[in-house]
């Protein structure tokens, strides 16, 4: 019974138009938000300043790992299902934990989930973030290994962002993934050395979709199409009995709008 507002921006919304009929469907109704770049950022801001707002008869939830306190913390202990599961199958079917776990990082909820249980491990964790059109370019949401320690969104993390401390707008072929920020956890994870963090470009994650869709019959969302285009990176230097476990992180339907534009099919 009670009522639930989605705010999402216009560049989203039309990205992800399928995403927003679904839920549309299910009674949410979609708040679109046409400021700034219109897309994960400034939905998370008028989100909060509609929190903010109306603070008595409502409450804040947010999917990604990002945010003030106890959103970051919550979102980990929610998400770890994911990787508390990976644990119980891999020693019920391998007989022992995996020697990498690779995930992509946007705001970094499907990998800190994943991560999380394996922290105190000698498993190594892979987190890739979104390449964009390249990391010599300004167009890609690499808040780790492009940006400065900053705060954002209430948190103290990395974050892309001008000298001066101005919100440098991140880019992604990936809805999902272009965030000019990350979890503050993945940030003290880079900096410990506990995870390493890479990237995949737009055309890596594109041409990712297209080689599991043809291998596997499965269409991967487009921010998990960036963590299976570092697979074939990582190959070369395994061995027979390395264990790689990917977290497919979503389903690409919703994503059929952006693939349709870029495959000529």
């Amino acid at each position: 019974g009670l009522s639930c507002d989605v705010f999402m921006g216009r560049e989203d919304m039309r990205r992800q138009a399928l995403n927003v009929f679904r839920m549309r469907l299910l009674g949410a109704r979609v708040v679109e938000v046409t400021g700034g770049s219109m897309t994960l950022k400034d939905a998370t801001n008028e989100a909060m300043r509609d929190w903010m707002a109306n603070v008595d008869s409502t409450h804040y939830i947010i999917g990604s790992a990002v945010g003030p306190h106890p959103f970051p913390l919550m979102v980990r202990d929610l998400q770890a299902v994911i990787g508390r599961e990976t644990w119980a199958q891999c020693e019920e079917r391998l007989g022992r934990l995996p020697t990498h776990i690779v995930a992509c990082v946007g705001g970094g909820s499907n990998a800190i989930g994943i991560f999380a249980p394996f922290a105190g491990t000698g498993v190594q964790l892979i987190g890739v973030e979104a390449g964009g059109l390249g990391l010599s370019t300004a167009k890609h949401g690499a808040s780790i290994e492009q940006g400065e320690i900053g705060v954002f969104h209430g948190s103290k993390s990395r974050v892309l962002q001008t000298p001066d401390g101005q919100i440098v707008e991140a880019h992604s072929i990936s809805a999902g993934l272009d965030y000019p920020g990350v979890g503050p956890e993945h940030a003290l994870f880079a900096e410990t050395g506990r995870a390493s963090y890479v990237n995949a470009t737009d055309s890596e994650a594109l041409a990712a979709v297209r080689l599991t869709c043809e291998t596997e019959g499965i269409l991967p969302a487009l921010e998990t199409a960036h963590a299976i285009a570092h697979l074939p990176k990582m190959v070369p230097a395994l061995t027979g009995d390395d264990i790689v476990v990917l977290c497919c992180s979503g389903r690409g339907d919703k994503d059929i709008g952006t693939l349709r534009e870029r495959f000529d099919l």
